[in-house]
């Protein structure tokens, strides 16, 4: 096969070692193999980064597993050119056990062109994926707490959510800040209602009649602190989010222009597939 790369090396990532397989000749001559392990601590990858680019490596080629390939990606990129391919297409040969042997085949295949990089977005779409990501995980946080709220009413008979459309609206928090202290009658708390809520009102005093006890107000109290800590998470990560999305104004623009996208799916689009259609060979890649 013909080499496609004369100075290329093949990592073999886990969580606390990498082993490097340096391969080194021209084509038509056999390459001259180097294999060392390193730390997957910071000092130890700088290591070896130093130590490929003493032997003028070009190309560093590793399998995209878990999250160990990312730290060692931050340090490599900008040093040479990276490819980080599919862990599947690399099993696909079977025989080969050791991190060493892993090691070599990564840079054997490289060496001969066959390793197909994944797509690997540049650093300020890798910040804006790492934001709106986490985004996800703190409004499902929250779901789960009204969630456990609402069952915790139903428990104490308090029929708060068969009445009020959004129980942790202005109206329904305050109602749920009276119960929290346990001091205000049924009568009284309905009297918190604001704006079109106070039509509810008779119903409102049905529904707060409940057998609410002292630990039942415990939970209460502790769940609605969350969901305030909740709250104060996602709104500071909406500041930054929105600061970060400010080079992207004009494709924010064109994306909330459809029909059902929101400015967070429309961000999510641009994190996760970027702004230049041109790296996706055909819509079949990009779409996968």
């Amino acid at each position: 096969m013909d080499v496609i790369v004369s100075r290329g090396c093949g990592l073999d990532v886990h969580q606390a070692t990498v082993v490097a397989c340096l391969l080194t000749g021209e084509p038509g001559a056999l390459p001259r193999k180097q294999v060392k392990t390193f730390s997957a601590m910071t000092g130890a990858l700088l290591e070896m980064r130093e130590w490929l680019k003493t032997a003028d490596c070009t190309t560093v080629a590793m399998e995209a597993t878990g999250v160990y390939w990312k730290p060692v990606y931050n340090l490599l990129e900008g040093h040479f050119d990276l490819v980080v391919a599919n862990a599947r297409h690399i099993k696909a040969v079977p025989g080969r056990k050791t991190d060493v042997k892993d090691a070599e085949w990564i840079a054997d295949l490289l060496r001969h062109g066959l390793l197909r990089s994944s797509y690997v977005p540049p650093p300020e779409l890798r910040e804006l994926r790492a934001l709106l990501r986490y985004r996800v995980k703190l409004v499902n946080a929250r779901s789960g707490e009204r969630n456990r709220v609402t069952k915790l009413l139903e428990s104490c008979n308090i029929k708060l959510s068969s009445v009020a459309s959004d129980v942790f609206g202005l109206s329904g928090r305050l109602m749920l800040d009276a119960l929290k202290r346990g001091q205000a009658s049924p009568e009284e708390m309905a009297e918190l209602a604001k704006g079109r809520m106070r039509s509810k009102l008779p119903l409102l005093k049905l529904a707060l009649e409940g057998r609410m006890e002292d630990h039942h107000r415990h939970l209460l109290s502790i769940q609605l602190d969350r969901l305030d800590r909740l709250d104060r998470d996602l709104k500071q990560m909406d500041a930054k989010l929105e600061s970060k999305l400010k080079p992207y104004e004009r494709q924010m623009e064109l994306l909330d222009g459809i029909p059902g996208i929101n400015w967070v799916t429309a961000a999510t689009v641009i994190a996760e597939i970027g702004i230049k259609m041109s790296q996706w060979p055909t819509v079949g890649h990009l779409t996968s």
